[in-house]
């Protein structure tokens, strides 16, 4: 017997407690001494044995035992067959179900019997309590959760679980997601106590952009059954229902975008315990809300992840103090030190100081299109103190973006163990690593890094501050950088359900998702639902996480989203064209894709379009070019599911429009971003690519060697450069440190990625998020091209090393957890040799190409090249 595999997971989750998936698929990873794997034999708590299974597999291998039912525990191990024999059995792994259906709720939904009133962000949240007993010891115990609102529950005074922002941000339309807790240690014989503290969150608080509050309902509501089992195994189940009580307490305000504010003097203490006079709450409502939306979530829950220490803090004048983390963060800040009784401080958060050395937040409040109307940026705290020893003020139902924090009203000298950075976000565990010789790349990657972790708070936002909305286009083009650095896998997958359920009749894809009805039908940008390069998100993140990881359950579920989407824009190619456009149609022009309303490119620097003019304009070269990429995404989708007519169907269709695009603008004068996605896309034939490679090379060149790409473009720049013959010019364009360029930002002290590329002027001024990861999808080519690891074979199951050494470095390192192992890939120059080191997990295989051209078959295993 040789060492057990480890590693085990359920689905894409380390902590599988309470799914909702019946055949849940196990993952495991092979022992690191071994090369392949044979043969595999799982066996469960519940009596299920596959037997000896003669099988390579070892991701994502279906669950076959007998059908799951709900609270279901099961454990299972795997012993292996490899090349070095038969493996001792694994240690256990657990998944648990969660409640199947909407038979196994017994308990109700409930309202606070006095819904808190006042203007959006500033109503109170509601706490609620209920006593219970326990008569008979408990071995076992299940609380099961869910809110319109955010929730935090307590019992007998200490907070159930670590979960934050619960029950996170779905289109709550057709989607809830429950959360399971292990209560178990928390109960006691006799009586129990548990109280909740609920409010608005995204269901009936400010989103977006525009700061639409109740758009999916105006009272907050709360939904919990406990199950219980007994030493003699029996079970009772409580819940919700008219025993519970309500009142407003500590927390007057909350919300995400405006902001937290306690007054410690109101907090009715002990009211999560037992025994606590609550003579004066006013019993709950009822309300019949149904179960039917209820589901879970695939994802890992948010949490708080870290905890940042300030570097500074520092008086400006008697009334404000100055913190600084830092380092530009999502989440909020934990406050020790409260001062004596009735004092009361507010918290101002931003991502910049002015030049008077205050915290700014002008830069980050909304600009009403076509209006004056200027919003307020939201982000500020506030603390009453009732002078209690030991009281903290941690407002746990907000978040913010920044890195500087304002405190005003505090009479002390505060210092940095005063103040604690919370740094919230979807815990999704991390993969990918990478450094090298030049620090200020190494800078980059990292603010690159921190933008995703500030964006992922259980959707993929685009910025943590202004709008923290799921835009389709950020995500679609970030999302292969982000599955390298992180595992987003089940974090994608919950946000994908979300835009099928947000997806359209006619197969639009909105915006952002999930989508408000604000933001579908009546926001000022409502009309540009549907643009190309964000719909595409529908084609293109199912496509890149299958890639990653190796799931062909995402693309079969994606795959009516994808058809809807490609049968809208065909619709729209074939039937409607631009304004602009005069005279009989071309025969190609049913493949051109040049009506209706789109971002374009976005951004771009000096693109200084108005708004109100993108309805007008004609983005045919970026819609199309989007359209024959999707199509053929499509075609390869639909083999890989099985689906041979598809397939075929979609591969003439993106011929066709492909050879559209080139009749239409491959002799146009186009833009950097055009020429970039006719190399990235191949759409054109490959006796044009040089012609165009050069067009894209020139254009650099006249423009001072800067870059002239903005949101959808910028990913493909410097790939494109360098598979076309220009590797030198793409690292020169990656270490320009002149405006437009990645390094302007680090130069400027960046610690996240900009929206725009002038997001800090020289003389210090900001403009927009300072916090958005797009332009930061640049480190994929640190990954792929400087490192040179790139995926073959989907889950890395094949890849390729090959490192193109360049800009004056003298080292580049990467590493990448990938499903089946550890990849580590790391090289230096020695002189004008190249040493290369590489690590391949078992169960994989690596392609390697050295600069000189050499080529080797890599096994498992760690292997040394000098080229």
């Amino acid at each position: 017997m040789h060492p057990p595999a480890t590693d085990l997971r359920t689905e894409h989750l380390d902590e599988a407690l309470g799914i909702r998936v019946t055949r849940p698929r196990l993952s495991w990873r092979l022992p690191a001494d071994t090369s392949a794997q044979s043969a595999y034999r799982i066996r469960a708590s519940n009596s299920w044995d596959s037997g000896r299974i003669t099988s390579r597999e070892s991701v994502l291998v279906p669950y076959a035992g007998r059908p799951l039912r709900s609270a279901e525990r099961v454990e299972w191990q795997v012993k292996v067959w490899t090349d070095r024999g038969e493996s001792d059995w694994s240690a256990p792994a657990r998944f648990e179900t969660g409640l199947l259906s909407a038979a196994d709720w017994q308990a109700e939904w409930i309202t606070p019997g006095e819904t808190p009133g006042g203007p959006a962000g500033e109503r109170a949240a509601t706490l609620l309590r209920w006593e219970f007993d326990v008569p008979a010891p408990v071995v076992a115990a299940r609380m099961y959760g869910t809110a319109h609102g955010v929730y935090e529950a307590s019992l007998n005074g200490a907070r159930v679980g670590d979960a934050e922002l619960t029950p996170g941000f779905t289109q709550y339309r057709t989607r809830l997601q429950v959360q399971t807790y292990d209560i178990t240690a928390a109960l006691r014989e006799g009586r129990n106590a548990l109280g909740v503290a609920l409010a608005d969150g995204w269901y009936r608080g400010q989103t977006g952009y525009f700061r639409i509050a109740d758009q999916w309902g105006d009272r907050p509501a709360l939904l919990i059954q406990l199950h219980l089992t007994h030493a003699d195994g029996t079970m009772t189940v409580l819940g919700t229902g008219p025993g519970w009580h309500g009142a407003q307490g500590h927390v007057v305000a909350a919300d995400l975008i405006a902001g937290e504010r306690w007054d410690l003097q109101r907090l009715p203490r002990g009211w999560s315990e037992a025994g606590f006079d609550a003579s004066s709450w006013l019993p709950v409502a009822v309300d019949p809300r149904g179960f039917a939306t209820l589901t879970d979530s695939p994802a890992p829950p948010v949490r708080r992840v870290e905890e940042i220490t300030p570097v500074s803090v520092r008086r400006l004048d008697e009334q404000r103090q100055i913190v600084d983390l830092g380092q530009n963060i999502n989440g909020w800040v934990r406050l020790s030190e409260l001062g004596p009784a009735g004092t009361s401080t507010r918290l101002t958060h931003g991502e910049l100081l002015d030049t008077t050395g205050d915290v700014t937040t002008d830069h980050l409040r909304p600009v009403i299109p076509g209006s004056a109307q200027i919003l307020s940026a939201g982000q500020i705290d506030e603390v009453t103190s009732a002078g209690v020893p030991g009281d903290v003020f941690e407002p746990r139902r907000t978040t913010h973006g920044f890195r500087y924090v304002r405190i005003e009203g505090h009479p002390g000298d505060l210092t940095p163990q005063d103040i604690t950075g919370m740094v919230v976000h979807s815990d999704v565990r991390r993969t990918g690593w990478f450094s090298c010789s030049d620090e200020r790349l190494n800078r980059l990657h990292e603010a690159a890094v921190w933008s995703l972790r500030g964006n992922m708070c259980d959707i993929p936002t685009d910025c943590p501050q202004r709008e923290r909305a799921g835009w389709t286009g950020d995500w679609q083009l970030f999302v292969p950088t982000a599955a390298f650095l992180y595992d987003v896998a089940g974090f994608s997958v919950k946000w994908l359900r979300d835009l099928a359920a947000d997806q359209w009749p006619d197969g639009t894809v909105p915006n952002v998702t999930p989508c408000s009805p604000h933001d579908a039908h009546d926001s000022p940008a409502a009309h540009l639902n549907g643009s190309a390069g964000w719909g595409d998100a529908a084609v293109i993140v199912p496509w890149e996480l299958y890639r990653a990881y190796g799931d062909t359950g995402i693309l079969a579920e994606a795959w009516p989203s994808i058809v809807a989407w490609l049968a809208r824009t065909e619709h729209l190619a074939r039937t409607r064209r631009h304004p602009s456009r005069t005279g009989t149609p071309a025969p190609h022009e049913e493949h051109l894709w040049d009506s209706g309303a789109h971002w374009g490119e976005w951004l771009a620097p000096g693109d200084e379009v108005a708004f109100e003019d993108l309805a007008s304009l004609d983005h045919g070269a970026v819609a199309t070019a989007f359209y024959a990429h999707s199509a053929g995404l499509a075609s390869r989708i639909a083999e890989v599911l099985g689906r041979a007519e598809d397939a075929e169907r979609y591969r003439r269709l993106g011929a066709q429009v492909r050879t559209a695009w080139e009749a239409e603008y491959a002799d146009a004068p186009l833009t950097q971003s055009d020429y970039v996605r006719a190399l990235a896309f191949g759409l054109v034939g490959a006796e044009r690519r040089p012609k165009i490679a050069d067009r894209l090379a020139g254009l650099v060149r006249e423009a001072g060697t800067h870059l002239g790409t903005g949101f959808l473009a910028t990913p493909y720049l410097l790939p494109a450069l360098a598979d076309a013959g220009h590797l030198d010019l793409a690292y020169e364009l990656l270490l320009q440190d002149t405006e437009p360029s990645w390094l302007v930002m680090i130069d400027r002290d960046a610690t996240t990625v900009w929206e725009q590329w002038d997001g800090v002027s020289a003389d210090g001024k900001g403009s927009a998020s300072l916090n958005h990861y797009s332009k930061g999808a640049v480190i994929s080519f640190l990954h792929r091209y400087v490192a040179g690891l790139q995926l073959v074979e989907p889950g890395y199951r094949r890849f390729l090393v090959q490192p193109r050494p360049g800009g004056g470095l003298t080292w580049a390192e990467a590493a990448h957890e990938s499903p089946y192992g550890r990849i580590e890939a790391a090289w230096r120059l020695d002189g004008v040799r190249l040493h290369l080191r590489l690590v391949v997990p078992p169960g994989t295989e690596a392609t390697v190409i050295l600069p000189s051209g050499r080529r080797k078959t890599a096994g498992p295993g760690t292997h040394d090249y000098v080229d």
